[in-house]
């Protein structure tokens, strides 16, 4: 498997700092973006521990009995099993630090993992944090946001042309830290040559449409396609942090 791939955060132009963190890891094909919520320190700290700890569990070989019964199952499995793991223990982490740190209390983070092992690609997410893969010219957004307004459109209560604008659309239904464990959503892709991964936060996909984020991604490299949607997301008002990772196969 050979990957070519960037990362890039961006502070924005209307906040003074920057609460998104994000992590490539090569070695492992591990991508992650964290989108910390919780003021000055707090959002900052939670989306450090999440990227730290999402790569720290899955570089070791620590197990769980979740994990070793999944082995009946196959190596998929187990790997859906490490992912899920991965990204609770770091809203664990984070949960309990708020605990006994006062000037922390609150705070949480959106976590979007994107793992490729044996010729698949595991997404694991919780939060906001969208996760697309552009496949054949076409630009498919994998993950669903945790969101009240997402919720309001799946009941028909809204459509994604009122959605985009609701006064509403920040306040997010799942992330890590506010509580002590969270349902975490794990899909499985095979891959295949060409695909390109974007990992990005609310930052970028508020403000820039799927078709855009798609034919940079599809036309540039990783580096010049994270370089001009970060400055797409500015130019168009950059009203939060932005943060995206793309990562293309280039071999299977």
């Amino acid at each position: 498997m050979r990957i070519t791939s960037c990362g890039m955060t961006d502070v924005g132009v209307k906040r003074t700092n920057n609460e998104d963190n994000f992590l490539i890891n090569d070695e492992l094909n591990l991508f992650v973006v964290c989108d910390g919520m919780g003021g000055h320190a707090g959002g900052e700290f939670a989306s450090a521990i999440a990227v730290n700890t999402v790569e720290e569990v899955l570089s070791s070989s620590d197990t769980t009995p979740e994990i070793e019964a999944a082995r009946e199952e196959g190596s998929i499995e187990v790997s859906r099993e490490r992912l899920r793991y991965a990204i609770r223990l770091a809203g664990k982490r984070i949960f309990e630090k708020a605990l006994v740190e006062q000037e922390y209390k609150g705070m949480g983070t959106t976590c979007l993992v994107l793992m490729v092992d044996g010729g698949n690609a595991f997404i694991g997410h919780v939060g906001d944090s969208r996760g697309y893969l552009i496949r054949d010219g076409r630009i498919e957004q994998l993950t669903e946001d945790h969101s009240l307004v997402n919720e309001k459109i799946r009941a028909g209560l809204l459509t994604p042309e009122q959605a985009r604008n609701h006064k509403h659309k920040n306040i997010i239904t799942r992330s890590l830290g506010y509580t002590e464990d969270v349902e975490i959503d794990v899909q499985v892709r095979a891959v295949r040559r060409g695909d390109r991964f974007l990992l990005c936060s609310d930052g970028l996909s508020n403000l820039v449409e799927p078709a855009d984020m798609g034919e940079s991604a599809r036309s540039l490299s990783p580096q010049e396609a994270a370089r001009a949607l970060i400055q797409q997301a500015c130019d168009r008002g950059g009203d939060d942090n932005i943060t995206c990772v793309i990562a293309r196969v280039d071999e299977v």
